[in-house]
């Protein structure tokens, strides 16, 4: 049941892709929407087809689940999610620094704001996850 929801989804994907695609081309819409359209339709095809495979073949669905279910992928997911953080957090805060020197205002202000609400974000899931654990 919950495959079939999926594919629906994956199906309104590629449908919406199909029309910011066409809507481009005729140029009702500029060139960030129908490439946005072709990235929905990429995402559409390739997770139906994943899905569909997942319902056909036994032994990749249990590759997949094993691959779900094993504590050291979670383990690894979890660290690379940190260090994406990190990364992220340094960068922009370095960007914020680079865009103030270059005179770019409206950037340095972004990278900033951007660095700020991961700092928001990570402290408010840190307070709720205490709690929680």
């Amino acid at each position: 049941m919950k495959n079939s929801r999926r594919i629906i989804a994956y199906i309104i994907y590629i449908l919406l892709g199909a029309a910011l695609m066409v809507l481009g081309t005729l140029e009702v819409t500029d060139s960030f929407w129908s490439g946005m359209g072709g990235a929905l339709m990429a995402v559409g095809v390739i997770r139906a087809i994943h899905i569909l495979r997942y319902r056909k073949d036994e032994a990749y669905r249990e590759e997949k689940e094993i691959e779900a279910n094993d504590e050291r992928n979670h383990f690894i997911r979890n660290k690379a999610w940190a260090w994406a953080g990190y990364l992220f957090v340094l960068i922009a805060a370095i960007s914020t620094l680079v865009f103030k020197l270059l005179g770019q205002e409206l950037l340095s202000m972004a990278a900033g704001f951007a660095v700020c609400i991961l700092v928001l974000l990570y402290w408010v899931c840190y307070l709720g996850l205490k709690k929680k654990y």
